[in-house]
């Protein structure tokens, strides 16, 4: 597992939260219960909060290229 921190965020086109990580990859961030609980991505100071916590990346895993 390669572990990427958070640097920012922004909407895709569905207004759903994405992370943008260290790496260059981006990583949606959902608060969806009971799958995913992440309370933290409702409210800017929550995410604001949340930055260089770490996510594991997974495109790094697969040495994808950086997200654009």
């Amino acid at each position: 597992m390669t572990y990427q921190i958070m640097v920012g965020y922004h909407l895709d086109e569905e207004s759903h939260w994405v992370a943008e990580l260290a790496c260059g990859h981006f990583q949606h961030v959902r608060h969806e219960p009971p799958w995913m609980v992440r309370p933290w991505v409702l409210t800017e100071q929550g995410r604001r909060s949340m930055l260089g916590y770490e996510l594991d990346c997974k495109k790094c895993d697969r040495d994808e290229p950086k997200d654009n």
